[in-house]
């Protein structure tokens, strides 16, 4: 099969890739490497993916939201599906600089669909976020509740993406799949999430700001039960058959949670990092910030009763995981 992958050289599309070309598929990628965070780390892991592809991968430095030079970029170059998980990230970063998300999220998106529906794409899957439940208070989230009421930007224009998506899939029967992702975390990371955020002020010794005083819960999911996910979804597209779909849709256009089914409190992550760092952490206790939710709880029957999907990593092993990778990738 061949795949184009947008935001390919951050965490989830890093990873995706890695499996996508270790089963022999091959591999488009495109991203505008920019400098949210360490570009550094994004050139490692673009390094990485031409080692282990060789000429099953392709490489395009791109915009997505330029859609001007992506149609340049991708002329003449063939794929069958599209995985769409380029974004401008981040709940916090979006209330500094709005404009950033309007045009990669927004704008972004409705160039990924219109490059779907040209191409006539067999599917394409792509991120939205566990943000969209907002302050929802009935638990766990389920892609039957209402989701109306964001309490960020990133989370509106990533409601705004199941919209346009929806209305693709409506009036050029465009194959679509949207994936609400819950506080994914693991090897290769990002370092603007608290996992990165934690083990390395642990590590220097310096106080990590643990906010709503502590009393926060995440659904946290290892990126290996993310991309086993992302991987039964790309591998079966909805059909156009009039049924209804996870998430409502009668269109061919199905919403799924990707979550581990587990909300974990913050402070028992906390004590695992410890663990694993050696050393106590300075917890420095901080009110709750704007955008912020107080617990994520993914509802994950859909997804189980339609492709099987079941998470296998708890925290115990994944925490670990992460902080062993992060002391090797450093040399510490």
């Amino acid at each position: 099969m061949r795949v184009l992958v947008t935001g390919i050289a951050g965490f989830i599309g890093f990873s995706l890739t890695q499996k996508l070309l270790a089963r022999g598929d091959t591999v488009i990628g495109i991203d505008c490497v920019n400098d949210y965070y360490d570009v550094r780390l994004k050139e490692a892991r673009l390094a990485r993916l031409k080692e282990l592809g060789g000429n099953r991968f392709t490489f395009l430095k791109a915009d997505f939201a330029d859609m001007a030079a992506v149609t340049i970029a991708l002329d003449g170059l063939e794929f069958e599906r599209i995985v769409h998980l380029g974004a401008q990230a981040g709940v916090r970063y979006s209330i500094e600089n709005p404009h950033a998300y309007v045009q990669s999220n927004l704008v972004g998106h409705l160039n990924m669909l219109e490059i779907g529906r040209h191409r006539q794409v067999e599917h394409m899957v792509y991120a939205s976020s566990s943000s969209v439940y907002g302050g929802n208070e009935k638990l766990p989230f389920s892609v039957d509740d209402r989701v109306d009421h964001p309490l960020s930007l990133y989370a509106a224009t990533k409601k705004a993406d199941e919209l346009m998506s929806e209305t693709y899939a409506h009036l050029y029967r465009l194959p679509l799949t949207g994936l609400r992702f819950f506080t994914v975390y693991g090897p290769w990371g990002r370092p603007d999430m608290m996992m990165w955020i934690f083990t390395r002020k642990i590590l220097a010794g310096e106080p990590i700001p643990v906010f709503n005083h502590g009393d926060m819960y995440r659904d946290f999911t290892y990126i290996d039960d993310i991309i086993a996910g992302v991987m039964a979804c790309l591998d079966n597209p909805p059909p156009d058959d009039g049924a209804p779909k996870a998430g409502g849709s009668f269109k061919p256009h199905r919403l799924y949670n990707i979550g581990n089914h587990r909300s974990e409190h913050l402070m028992k992550v906390v004590e695992i990092l410890e663990a694993e760092c050696g050393r106590k952490a300075e917890v420095e206790l901080l009110p709750m910030q704007p955008g912020d939710v107080r617990q994520s709880f993914a509802d994950i029957d859909a997804i189980a009763n339609d492709l099987g999907y079941q998470p296998t990593t708890s925290i115990d092993v994944g925490v670990p995981n992460f902080v062993a990778w992060y002391k090797q990738y450093h040399g510490l």
